[in-house]
């Protein structure tokens, strides 16, 4: 079997339509009117199996999708994983589609899928053979509707929801038992919920008593002596009756057994279950009762002797996994939906603005101005994105913002980081009454259902904005230049001007399934400080100690260190001093958060990083390099958090020296009508520039929210793999030397093997991170050159 799969990301934006047409082709299905070209995105994913059933899933924005008539000898089974449409077919009305519904049959002619919205679809073609052995009913020869309101359709549109995100992972055997429940499902489904057409108009009474003679016989095939008359029987039918009954159907009783009894010996032979059990006695075991004649029915409805059956290839195999792995994000479950989540009034009301545009600036005076914002309750968002958040300042293009940013992790050690700073004080307090910031990420406000306080966990990061940039607007780009990066120091007079940071190897790191000594469920903080006074900057660690259940001030209990901000009660740990002696890190302070606003309903997670940025964890994101992030919302809506001391490539216990902040950026529009020709035309991704590099960052999910549907922020955590991110970056690399640097496909696949470098960001949050390294030095005219927006009234934008 071989897996296919395709995406817009790896192409650039004027060809993806296109190459989304053909990717479609390529299957068999033709895309017809698409709505907005200008922020399309496509993913498909295809495996054919040697039985000859066809999966193919579609992720895609809203647009119509026409199935070809199928053969005589195929069939169709659809599920609308997500979205809302309508099938119109030749002499038909159309037939609305919603999620979770199904659509089955046999079409000679062709169909047209015209969908709404954003969807997700998983489309199944099969041999109609397969089908018409189990499926007494006829196939109908139009799709009709099987609807996803009752628990059995539901059920069954879950199961293949999961199959749809692991077609390349399955094995021959599982897809094979796949199949069988597949027939069943529709089996039963049509004999439940289908109409007279599904049961083939006129006949469908006798269809449907068919079909439950059917049911009887599966339970007795393998009875050696099995007669017409005991089936007649058991169903309270006369023997003349039930003869009537198959030869209208073109059937006839001793061939339909046979079939249904040699298909069992063939499940049975390509079986790894059942290979301690011999050709015989699998022979014997259903209904068989002369080996010979077995074999000789077997080879003329299958083409191979049973033996040779069995020792054909029959097993995909794939590599082992591990065993399961604590993950971070939002559960899934009707409680915890999206709608649940979004709850403007319970936590938001005060951030939250009317009107997506903020207010026009004064006009007057067009020069560079000089902006401070200070990190306070008022002017930080903690552990989400929203796009609908009020600013807490207002920018024009050009303008220098000096940032405080403070770390979620400051309560590790509340003497050295917290003490004696009104500003770090009033952002953590928690006292028996409640909090001062109440909402602590984007989960529910009513998080008991997890043992947590209101969103806590799902998004941790202290996020200091957003800032509002006059004039921008979807499809720009808003270049983000650090020009200098200073902690935080203490304010504790015992501490006082010192600056500390913390490291957590925590559950979630890649390290915790791999640990040599017991026990092995530890999570450890280090302390270190950062020194920054005399020479090259460095850090030592001071002591660390193993997380031990603390209490919140609400009274939870937290056994494990599962949200950054939980109070750290001292008397309860104990601390080991001395340690990583003789070693001093050189820093490189850095910014592990810088974002826009993503363009989707509700809070959005801060963990997993995005197109629009976010939590890239990125150690080249200091001073004096540039960050190019794609606008989706108006005014951008920039924010930066998650400041660090030092980051090694990876990230790999889950967190880096966590240490407060100030940065010194300067924020710079690019108008979408100004990039034409210039490095940035195709940019739709957070693209980082240093001094001597083009830093390319990949994702196992490049547009996650977009491409993994309405439980995105709890599936990225359970399908991101480093060969996802490493197969985005190579896109978006290959994309970007043809794009910015007008090389064939060829010049650039050769350029990136001997000269591109590949490393691994980040595999602590969710969204697992590979970046591509392209150095300045090979070209000649290296610098990115776009003409900045000039400063523009908000009302006059376009």
């Amino acid at each position: 079997m071989q897996f296919w799969n395709f995406s817009t990301a790896a192409h650039t934006e004027a060809d993806r339509v296109e190459r989304w047409r053909r990717a479609l082709d390529n299957r068999s299905l033709a895309s017809g009117e698409i709505a907005d070209h200008s922020r399309f995105f496509g993913i498909a994913a295809a495996i054919e199996t040697p039985q000859q059933t066809e999966y193919v899933y579609l992720s895609s924005r809203s647009q119509q999708i026409e199935f070809p008539g199928l053969p005589n000898d195929r069939a169709m089974l659809m599920l609308l994983i997500e979205g809302r449409g309508a099938i119109n077919q030749k002499g038909k009305s159309a037939t609305p589609l919603m999620s979770g519904d199904f659509a089955f049959g046999a079409p000679r002619s062709a169909s047209i899928l015209t969908m709404d919205e954003d969807f997700r679809a998983l489309i199944i073609r099969l041999p109609r053979e397969i089908l018409a052995q189990r499926l007494v009913a006829p196939v109908p020869d139009a799709l009709q509707l099987i609807s996803g309101d009752s628990s059995f359709a539901a059920i069954f549109a879950d199961l293949l929801t999961s199959v749809s995100a692991k077609l390349g992972a399955l094995t021959f055997e599982q897809f094979h038992s796949l199949e069988l429940a597949l027939i069943e499902f529709v089996g039963t489904a049509i004999l439940s919920e289908g109409d007279t057409t599904m049961l083939g108009g006129v006949t469908g009474r006798r269809a449907g008593v068919l079909q439950r003679v059917a049911r009887s016989i599966e339970q007795r095939l393998g009875e050696p002596d099995l007669k017409l008359s005991d089936i007649a029987a058991a169903n309270g039918m006369s023997v003349r009756n039930l003869q009537k009954l198959f030869e209208a159907f073109g059937k006839a009783f001793s061939v339909y057994v046979r079939s249904r009894r040699l298909e069992r010996c063939r499940d049975d032979l390509a079986s790894p279950l059942m290979t301690q059990l011999s050709i015989s006695e699998i022979c014997y075991r259903w209904g068989f009762t002369d080996p010979a004649y077995f074999s000789r029915s077997f080879r003329e409805q299958f083409g191979a002797s049973p033996r040779g059956f069995r020792r054909a290839p029959h097993l995909y195999q794939t590599p082992a996994r591990e065993g399961p792995t604590l993950r971070r994000g939002r559960p899934k479950g009707p409680e915890l939906s999206d709608t649940a989540l979004s709850m403007p009034s319970d936590g938001l009301g005060d951030f939250l603005h009317a009107s997506e545009e903020a207010d026009d600036l004064d006009a007057a005076g067009r020069e560079p101005r000089e902006h401070y914002l200070p990190v306070s309750p008022e002017t930080v968002h903690w552990g989400f994105f929203h796009r609908n958040l009020a600013p807490v300042l207002k920018v024009r293009s050009g303008d220098f913002v000096t940032i405080e940013c403070l770390t979620h992790h400051a309560y590790d050690d509340y003497e050295r980081m917290i003490a004696g700073d009104p500003a770090a004080e009033a952002i953590f307090e928690w006292t028996t009454e409640g909090q001062r910031i109440e909402r602590r990420g984007a989960g529910p406000m009513d998080a008991s259902i997890c043992g947590r306080g209101p969103g806590e966990g799902f998004g941790v990061h202290i996020c200091t904005g957003p800032i509002a940039v006059e004039g921008a607007r979807p499809g720009d780009i808003l270049e983000v230049r650090i020009h200098s990066v200073e902690p935080r120091r203490s304010a504790n007079p015992d501490f006082l001007g010192q600056t500390f940071g913390s490291n957590l190897a925590a559950y979630w790191g890649f390290h915790h399934q791999h640990l040599l000594t017991e026990p092995r469920d530890r999570e450890v903080v280090t302390i270190y400080k950062v020194d920054c006074e005399d020479g090259p900057a460095t850090a030592q660690a001071v002591y660390n100690y193993r997380w031990t259940p603390q209490t919140d001030p609400s009274g939870i209990i937290h056994d494990r260190y599962d949200y950054p901000g939980v109070p750290v009660d001292h008397s309860t740990i104990e601390k080991i001093e001395n340690i990583l002696p003789g070693i001093k890190i050189p820093v490189r302070p850095h910014f592990g958060v810088i974002a826009v606003a993503p363009d989707h309903d509700g809070q959005v997670d801060s963990i997993p990083p995005s197109s629009h940025g976010g939590n890239m964890d990125n150690w080249r994101l200091g001073e004096g390099a540039s960050v190019y992030l794609p606008v989706a919302v108006p005014n951008a809506l920039f924010s930066v958090g998650d400041p660090h001391a030092s980051q090694g490539d990876g990230e790999t216990c889950g967190t880096a020296i966590e240490c407060s902040l100030t940065g010194r950026f300067e924020l710079i529009l690019h108008k979408r009508s100004q990039l034409a020709g210039t490095p940035l035309t195709d940019v739709n991704y957070p693209l980082i520039e240093t001094n001597d590099e083009w830093v390319i960052p990949g994702f196992s999910h490049p547009d996650y929210l977009g491409e993994l549907g309405q439980d995105a922020q709890s599936d990225i955590y359970h399908k991101s793999s480093i060969d996802f991110a490493m197969r985005d970056a190579f896109r978006k690399v290959r994309r970007f030397l043809i794009s910015a640097r007008s090389l064939s496909e060829d010049e650039a696949l050769s350029l990136i093997s001997v000269a591109v470098d590949f490393g691994i960001s980040q595999v602590a949050n969710g969204n697992c991170g590979v970046h591509a390294i392209v150095r300045k030095a090979m070209f000649d005219d290296a610098d990115i050159a776009v003409e900045a927006a000039a400063p523009v009234s908000s009302a006059t934008a376009p």
